[in-house]
């Protein structure tokens, strides 16, 4: 029995996919609102900026994530040949170098207030 022989793994691949589109479209609609909502509050410009890039990137990254697993079921699930095979490569070589984004700050420093970054007094969670 080969992968190709299982008749629901197309549609998992399928349902991927829907999944990531939908991660993406929901992110988008989500960092909107939240960058609203600070603009609303009058937050600064610049932090109100920053925050929505972060929570767009965050919607983003996770569609994409879902996206790369449907197309490497779906690479996996196919008649091996050598286009399949190279699209898979290039899948893994994105996924594993294309991550970008510059430095981040370190785990080791922590922030000067003694509280992880992004932390609010009064919250319990972290901050979109």
């Amino acid at each position: 029995m080969t992968l190709l022989d299982i008749p629901w793994i197309g549609g998992a691949a399928r349902l991927l996919e829907m999944a990531g589109v939908l991660a993406i479209l929901v992110g988008v609609l989500i960092a909107a609102i939240l960058f609203a909502r600070d603009l609303w509050r009058r937050e600064a410009g610049r932090d109100a900026y920053d925050r929505f890039r972060a929570n767009l990137g965050r919607g983003i990254l996770l569609g994409l994530e879902l996206l790369v697993g449907a197309d490497i079921i779906a690479t996996i699930t196919a008649p091996l040949s050598f286009e399949s095979v190279g699209l898979l490569a290039v899948i893994v070589l994105i996924r594993t170098f294309g991550r970008g984004g510059g430095p981040r700050p370190s785990a080791a420093t922590p922030p000067a207030s003694g509280r992880p970054s992004g932390w609010r007094s009064g919250s319990r969670r972290f901050p979109e």
